[in-house]
């Protein structure tokens, strides 16, 4: 057998860390936890199962569920099976499912609950290739069969199970990961067993991972970077624990009290303005805070650079963290050996906060298109500001233009059923990312913009919108924003504010509202945010200033189509949905809609 597949990794971890707890989810007031043990039978049962229906090696699964044990369940049992998983992000529109689910030919369908199944409802006829539907838990239906009943349907005799794991390869196809995507149709990303186990083997040497570890699954399964990541988990015998709605992760992380997780930046960036807003009315708390993040940065750095601390300073720090720091780390769930982000660029000014804390936050990079690793830093190798140094077995340089280009070992096989667009961006073994950096004289790798996302003005200024939008998040009144001015004279903003900063500025100011949307375009209002812009981008270059902004009732939510699954902005899409507003701002320089 090759080691380097996931069915293979994951049967000898099951053997090493059998009676442990390998999954569990909140059930009531308890957990409901399943063992190593049980897992790999199940997995096995489940995969004899699936052959038996009639399916062959690199036939395409779906998997259209939030995060649940038997997405992980499904997700081996193809593996072991031969077969390719397809997953759907729960908040995928019926329009989208249907899309993928034809685009890759999917045969069975595994659904989480009744949400993901009256979507699938909708498009089920026009689904050929579509012969079977099994939902996780039981859900009346002529055409539907549970997961339990599949299981107890199990073949007894699992020889041909063996026989396919046998003959697998760390080059299978493992899965087709569909990208969310701020533009465009989503194309499907084939990736291979070994791209994941490549990553794994690299982690486990990057991280003291350890059977007594726990960690939050809680972004997206469908997502390559909590994908891969679960398969680091499970490779060491630690607990995954499962949160099937992300809202809750602020309770869950207090709840069960993981000593690891990988997160997007949006977590990291609630810890840190949650924290400034404990302190935002009172001068003295501020100063305090302020004192102790100091004193707990300095501690930190000396305890990292291996520099004896002195008495004064060991006592300055127990009472910084007494009075202040501990009460961050209490927030995210206690102490942790493994933080990580990814998805997006975390501000400098949130790692160190969080590091003064004693949360050491590891940022990487990567791309579904590579499995997705590219660049992440060991605990004793990282560099605040950047994003780690290239994945052992991988190589990066920069292209003209500056944009980033990889090849490794984990890179996809290209887009599923797009040639020519596979030789797009996979041109002599680089994968051109579309993103832009630099790395400084050490290898340490900086990401600065998306080149499709860079601004060209009609004066033929270039202008990173992430860095100044970086800025802005600074105020936490700015919950999202978008910068504009592509092919205009200046730069203008939309806003979609936090809706209690916004109350909070209108009692300020002492105006009078009956719903939330009079503050929208109250004049005293936007030339509030039109102060706090202008302070927080001051330092700026004069065409990197921004002129005029509006603020936007809608908020940017998955569900309305404005946010991809990892939080991230769909420029295109806001821009397209407000582009009345746009125009507006614009019509008095007699710049209409582009």
């Amino acid at each position: 057998m090759d080691t380097g597949h996931l069915a293979v990794m994951f049967a000898a971890a099951a053997a090493t860390h059998g009676p442990r707890p390998a999954t569990r989810v909140a059930a009531g007031e308890g957990w409901e936890v399943r063992s190593y043990s049980d897992l790999a039978t199940d997995v096995r049962r489940l995969a004899g199962r699936l052959i038996s229906l009639g399916l062959e090696p690199g036939d395409r699964v779906a998997i259209f569920s939030t995060n649940l044990p038997e997405w992980t369940l499904v997700d081996l049992a193809c593996a072991s099976a031969g077969l390719v998983s397809v997953p759907l992000y729960p908040s995928s529109s019926a329009d989208q499912a249907r899309h993928i689910l034809a685009d890759a030919g999917c045969r069975l369908a595994f659904v989480g609950g009744e949400a993901e199944l009256a979507k699938l409802a909708e498009i089920r006829a026009g689904l050929t290739s579509l012969t079977k539907v099994v939902t996780f838990a039981p859900i009346a239906g002529d055409d539907l069969t549970s997961l339990a009943e599949e299981l107890a349907a199990a073949p007894a005799d699992l020889a041909e199970v063996d026989a396919r794991l046998a003959a697998a390869s760390a080059g299978d196809l493992a899965t087709i990961i569909y990208t969310s995507g701020t533009t465009g149709e989503p194309k499907g990303v084939m990736l291979t067993h070994r791209g994941f186990t490549h990553q794994v083997d690299v982690l486990n040497r990057y991280l003291s991972i350890a059977a007594e570890d726990s960690s939050l699954c809680f972004l997206p399964l469908s997502h390559a970077l909590e994908r891969a990541w679960t398969y680091a988990v499970l490779s060491n015998g630690s607990l995954n624990t499962y949160v099937p709605d992300p809202r809750t992760v602020a309770e869950m992380m207090i709840r069960a009290r993981p000593s690891m997780l990988v997160s997007v930046p949006r977590l990291y960036e609630k810890v840190f303005l949650a924290a400034k807003d404990k302190v935002a009315g009172s001068q003295l708390k501020q100063r305090l805070m302020a004192w102790a993040v100091e004193v707990g940065g300095a501690f930190h750095r000396a305890v990292r650079d291996g520099v004896p601390r002195t008495g004064g300073q060991i006592v300055k720090y127990k009472l910084a963290d007494k009075l202040v720091l501990s009460n961050v780390r209490d927030a995210m769930g206690g102490p942790k050996k493994v933080l990580a982000c990814g998805g997006a660029p975390l501000r400098k000014e949130i790692e160190e906060f969080l590091f003064a804390c004693g949360l050491l936050v590891l940022q990487g990079y990567g791309l579904t298109e590579a499995s997705p690793l590219v660049s992440f830093p060991s605990p004793t190798g990282y560099r605040f500001g950047t994003v780690g140094q290239v994945m052992d077995g991988g190589e990066v340089r920069i292209a003209e233009g500056g944009e980033i280009c990889y090849r490794g070992p984990n890179l996809m096989l290209g887009y599923w059923g797009k040639p020519e667009e596979t030789a797009a961006v996979l041109v002599d073994g680089w994968l051109h990312t579309g993103d832009v950096g630099e790395l400084d004289e050490d290898g340490y790798l900086r990401i600065t913009d998306r080149i499709k996302d860079l601004i060209v003005t009609s004066n033929g200024k270039n202008v990173a919108p992430s860095s100044i939008e970086g800025l802005l998040a600074a105020d936490p009144l700015f919950e999202y924003t978008l910068l504009l001015g592509d092919n205009r004279p200046y730069l203008t903003l939309l806003v979609a504010p936090s809706l209690p900063h916004l109350e909070d500025i209108g009692k300020q100011l002492q105006l009078t509202w009956a719903h939330r949307e009079e503050l929208l375009s109250h004049p005293d209002v936007l030339a509030e945010l039109r102060r706090r812009v202008s302070a927080l981008t001051e330092k700026l270059a004069s065409y990197e200033q921004i002129r005029d902004l509006r603020l936007l009732v809608e908020e940017f939510t998955q569900e309305n189509g404005l946010l991809t699954p990892t939080l991230k902005v769909k420029r295109k899409e806001v821009e397209r949905r407000f582009a009345q507003l746009v125009d507006e701002m614009y019509a008095r320089a007699g710049m209409g809609r582009k």
